[in-house]
């Protein structure tokens, strides 16, 4: 199948003299079996600027108090003097183990996978390990689906990432138990780069759930730059849940895309409550006939936070589905961008696209920006989309106050219930908690 057109996100932003610069050096860059694709991801890094307002993708998200230079990359054994994960981050998400779970923080990890599911072929572990031990795997994951010259951002994990998750599933496979990942990013003045790979063999399905977290530091700025590529063959079902609750001191910055093949099947969850400021890059292509990808994210906001979530849907075979829900709520002097995209290539017929923003405003200075999109290069498919801003309904809230229910209970009702048909969506009543927790807190109940 012929590569796609330019698409219309694209990232990628020109050096411009004058503009800050980050204080990374190319003897960051580690050796070993990726030695040369992180070269090569160092050399588009160098030539890329940091991107500005007049990038087309970042023009309603404004970098310039962004302080670049004071970013230095975790030495070995660093988080020994950082604050511990949080015991409820490590709490299983179904019953009460885990098939695997990975921790990585700053300068270092653990691993722990269950032996019967190694014993049929399964990878879970840590990149630096990965490096080690599966040399030949990462040949086939890294820079897959993900080009570093994407932008800034892209380049630099590429290059310069310490800390990464590498899931293998062998053809065949089915893991039963899911898979948990955390990436812990205590501290401040410190740049979090990490990348995850994930390669789901023909016929293989697995349960993955990735969070990124760190306390609050109102003192300090952290950043974190990170790249997601994921594979999923012929045959295959992957349900991936992605949980970000960066503090509040954090720039958030990933490029993330899942290729799926020929009767594949993606389920992909996000979750976004923290951070400073958020640009996301989440891309879904559809490759292969009979391709299906779901896409459902819901995000909170308050204080002066800036989330930016760019989605991208590409149908490039016949008979294929997607289908995108992002949900989001406001407080505070907040914003939220969305903009969302379905492409359907020539020759792309039967194609199913489907994408909805949904946002509920709680105060009167915060800001939701909606901005769907469709381009079809087809003439038998089935696309729409829609998007819609409001603030919450008076006529729910009377008839639960009416009942005696205090107003502040009231509103959190109403807003659970904007949020149920996503909760609807994720498949583990753990992670569903920790969202609705998210909820309680961020309704200051």
């Amino acid at each position: 199948m012929e590569e796609k057109p330019k698409i219309i996100t694209s990232s990628r932003s020109r050096r411009v003299d004058g503009q800050k610069q980050f204080s990374f050096s190319a003897d960051q860059i580690r050796s070993g079996s990726l030695s040369e694709y992180r070269q090569q991801a160092w050399a588009s890094y160098s030539r890329i600027g940091i991107p500005s307002v007049t990038d087309e993708a970042w023009r309603r998200t404004d970098l310039r108090s962004f302080p670049a230079e004071i970013f230095n990359i975790p030495s070995h054994g660093a988080h020994q003097d950082l604050p511990e994960v949080p015991p409820n981050l490590l709490l299983p998400l179904v019953a009460d183990q885990h098939g695997g779970q990975i921790v990585l923080f700053p300068g270092g990890s653990s691993i722990d996978l269950d032996e019967n599911i190694a014993n049929q072929g399964v990878v879970f572990t840590d990149l630096l390990t990965a490096e080690q031990q599966h040399p030949e795997l990462l040949q086939k994951m890294a820079g897959k689906t993900v080009n570093p010259e994407e932008g800034k951002f892209a380049s630099l994990a590429a290059s310069l990432s310490q800390n990464g998750i590498v899931l293998y599933v062998p053809k065949g496979v089915h893991v039963e138990a899911p898979l948990h990942s955390v990436l812990w990013g205590p501290g401040s003045d410190l740049a979090h780069l990490s990348h995850i790979l994930v390669l789901v063999e023909e016929g293989a399905s697995v349960t993955y759930v990735h969070e990124s977290a760190s306390p609050n530091d109102m003192q300090g700025n952290s950043m974190h730059a990170g790249l997601v590529e994921i594979q999923v063959m012929q045959g295959a079902n992957l349900r991936f849940v992605e949980l970000q609750s960066w503090g509040k001191h954090v720039w958030n910055f990933s490029h993330e895309r899942v290729r799926v093949e020929k009767d594949a099947n993606l389920d992909w969850i996000f979750g976004a409550v923290g951070s400073r400021l958020t640009k996301n890059f989440s891309e879904l292509d559809l490759v292969g006939q009979g391709a299906v990808g779901r896409m459902s994210g819901f995000y909170f906001t308050d204080g002066n936070q800036h989330l930016d979530h760019d989605t991208q849907q590409n149908h490039f075979a016949p008979n294929t589905t997607s289908d995108l829900l992002f949900k989001g709520a406001l407080k505070g002097k907040s914003r939220s961008v969305w903009q969302g995209m379905i492409y359907v290539a020539p020759g792309a017929q039967k194609t199913d696209g489907y994408q909805a923003n949904r946002n509920l405003v709680l105060s009167e200075h915060a800001r939701a920006d909606s901005i769907p999109g469709l381009e079809i290069l087809a003439d038998d498919v089935r696309c729409t989309h829609g998007a819609t801003v409001g603030k919450l309904e008076q006529e729910p809230l009377f008839y639960l106050k009416s009942r005696g229910i205090a107003q502040q209970d009231a509103e959190r009702l109403v807003v659970e219930g904007f949020f149920d048909p996503i909760m609807q969506r994720i498949p583990f009543e753990g992670v569903r908690e920790r969202f609705l927790q998210a909820i309680l807190d961020k309704m200051g109940t």
